[in-house]
């Protein structure tokens, strides 16, 4: 049984739960996703317990989805970086995502509007070793790979402004 892709809904969030209270708030977890809820309390004129309260209702709401660590791949002999771009073929929609799940070497997956379904990142040791990760792709669909070359702008959160 192939599994189908689940279509994304936007969450609907109560109107209050983004004052500029917590946008601000927001914004400093941003910047420092470690600082201490006393020292977020303090750059924000409130009480420590008023932060602990808004934190854990922006998690339990879905705001903040969660916490995350940023290792350079280099660093893990993974320097090279591509984007794949994936059209499947007739009914292998729904494989792509399952397959791309047990690749570890692909760490984002989006399903896509236009020509093509799917886009992949991908980090690999060396440009060859993407061959072997296209074939297993290339078996549901055509692939269309670009290496990235340099990274003026690193991901970052969403603005909030």
């Amino acid at each position: 049984m192939v599994a189908e892709t689940k279509a994304y809904r936007a969450p609907v969030f109560p109107a209050d739960l983004l004052d500029e209270l917590n946008r601000r708030l927001l914004r400093e977890l941003t910047d420092d996703p470690r600082a201490r809820t006393t020292e977020l309390a303090r750059r924000l004129g409130v009480s420590t317990p008023t932060v602990r309260e808004r934190v854990a209702r922006l998690e339990e709401a879905g705001v903040i989805r969660g916490y995350r660590l940023d290792v350079d791949p280099a660093a893990l002999g993974l320097p090279v970086a591509a984007w794949v771009r994936l059209r499947p073929g007739p009914g292998q929609v729904g494989r792509i995502a399952e397959l791309a799940e047990r690749i570890p070497e692909v760490v984002e997956c989006h399903r896509i509007s236009g020509e093509d379904c799917f886009l992949l990142r991908v980090q690999v040791p060396a440009i060859d070793a993407l061959e072997g990760i296209l074939d297993r792709l290339n078996v549901h669909g055509s692939t269309n790979s670009s290496f990235v070359v340099s990274t003026p702008v690193p991901p970052r959160g969403v603005p909030l402004d």
